[in-house]
């Protein structure tokens, strides 16, 4: 049983330091220099298109949510009446 055991540990150990790592570009000093860049962007949009997608969403969300809850307010503040 205890042979099995390290047999098992040996195979698992093997497959995972074995595998063949992909050489991934590294992408940091080019984010880098494109954040640190003074070009009259705020850091929140320079990311590209979908950041300003992101940041719109959000902002329109964030609208939204405060316009219902002022909607509720007043509809809390100002019950109807009973007939």
């Amino acid at each position: 049983m205890y042979r099995h055991m390290i047999a098992v540990q040996q195979v698992a150990r093997r497959s995972i330091t074995s595998t063949a790592r992909r050489s991934v570009e590294n992408k940091v000093p080019q984010k880098q220099k494109l954040f640190q860049e003074d070009n009259g962007i705020p850091v929140h949009l320079k990311g590209g298109s979908s950041d300003a997608l992101l940041y719109r969403t959000t902002m329109a969300l964030t609208i939204l949510g405060a316009g219902y809850v002022v909607y509720e307010l007043v509809k809390a503040a100002f019950p109807q009446k009973k007939v």
